[in-house]
């Protein structure tokens, strides 16, 4: 799994930390949505009609949550 892109939302943005983008086995996600709720970090995919376009199994969910966050921490590292 690589994260291609994470774009931190501005704050005052509801729960959504940032939108990022991710290349796994096979595919890529686009736009995918990090938020922070009150059980911890979760990741949503983006909607159409109506409903998600992708749902994740609890260890791909955590996965996902690590790399955005892992990613935005080493952008951190890179901005100071």
């Amino acid at each position: 799994m690589q994260v291609l892109n994470v774009r931190p939302e501005p704050s005052g943005r509801g729960n959504t930390v940032a939108r990022f983008d991710v290349q796994m086995d096979g595919m890529r996600l686009f736009n995918l949505a990090l938020k922070q709720t009150a059980n911890g970090y979760r990741v949503f995919a983006p909607s159409a009609f109506g409903g998600a376009v992708a749902t994740f199994t609890r260890e791909t969910a955590t996965a996902l949550v690590e790399a955005a966050l892992g990613e935005m921490h080493q952008n951190d590292q890179r901005a100071a």
